[in-house]
C-alpha cells in the first residue's frame, strides 16, 4: 500500500481525532500530544487544523496533576470574567504545584497580559516557548503582543513560527502577509 502525503495527512489527522480520548498517563499525553503536532503539520485544511488545535489545547491545560487541572480551570474561569488577579493567582499556583506544565505558563501570561503587566506576560510567554517550544498557541499569543505594541518585526518572527508549527491555521496566511508587510514594507 502506497501511502501519499496528502493520505498521511488525512490519516493522521484522523488518528488524532482519537488521541485526546485515550491519553491518560503523562508517557500517553506526551505520545499524544506528539501525534497530534505530527498532525496538525499537514493537516489538509484550515478546519482540520482548527479541530486539531482545539485537542492539542485540551491536552495541555490537562497535563498536569489533578490538583494543577483544577486550578487551571478556576484560573479559566476567572480569566473569562475579568478577575484576571485571580486568574493570576490560580496560574501561579498551579506553577508553583507543578512548574513544569507549559500551559499554566501560557496561561498566565494572558492573565499578566489582560491586567497590563506586559513584560512579565512576555517573559511567561518565554518560559512556555522554553518548556514546549512546539506551543502554537504561545507563539500566536506573543505575536499578538507584539503586534498590539506595534512591535511589527517580532510579531512577524512569531507569526512565522506559528505556520511553521500549525501551516494550515485559520487565517494564517493572510495574516502572514499583512505581518510581513508591515515588518518589512514589501508587496505580498
Amino acid at each position: 500500500m502506497v501511502i501519499t502525503r496528502s493520505g498521511l495527512a488525512v490519516g493522521l489527522w484522523l488518528f488524532g481525532l482519537n488521541v485526546v480520548a485515550v491519553a491518560q498517563s503523562p508517557a500517553e499525553k506526551r505520545a499524544a500530544t506528539d501525534h497530534l503536532l505530527d498532525a496538525l503539520k499537514v493537516a489538509p485544511d484550515e478546519q482540520s487544523a482548527f479541530t486539531l488545535e482545539g485537542q492539542l489545547e485540551q491536552i495541555w491545560l490537562h497535563a498536569g496533576s489533578p490538583a494543577v487541572t483544577l486550578l487551571m480551570s478556576r484560573g479559566l474561569r476567572s480569566l473569562q470574567t475579568g478577575e484576571d488577579d485571580e486568574a493570576v493567582n490560580s496560574f501561579s499556583d498551579a506553577i508553583t504545584l507543578q512548574p513544569d506544565v507549559a500551559e499554566a505558563w501560557h496561561q498566565r501570561a494572558l492573565a499578566l497580559y489582560h491586567a497590563g503587566n506586559v513584560k512579565a506576560a512576555i517573559q511567561n510567554l518565554e518560559e512556555t516557548i522554553r518548556l514546549e517550544p512546539r506551543d502554537f498557541a504561545a507563539w500566536r499569543t506573543l505575536a499578538d503582543i507584539a503586534a498590539a505594541r506595534q512591535d511589527w518585526k517580532g510579531a512577524y518572527a512569531a507569526w512565522q513560527k506559528v505556520m511553521e508549527l500549525d501551516p494550515k491555521t485559520p487565517g494564517g496566511e493572510e495574516r502572514l502577509r499583512l505581518l510581513k508587510r508591515r515588518a518589512v514594507g514589501e508587496e505580498t
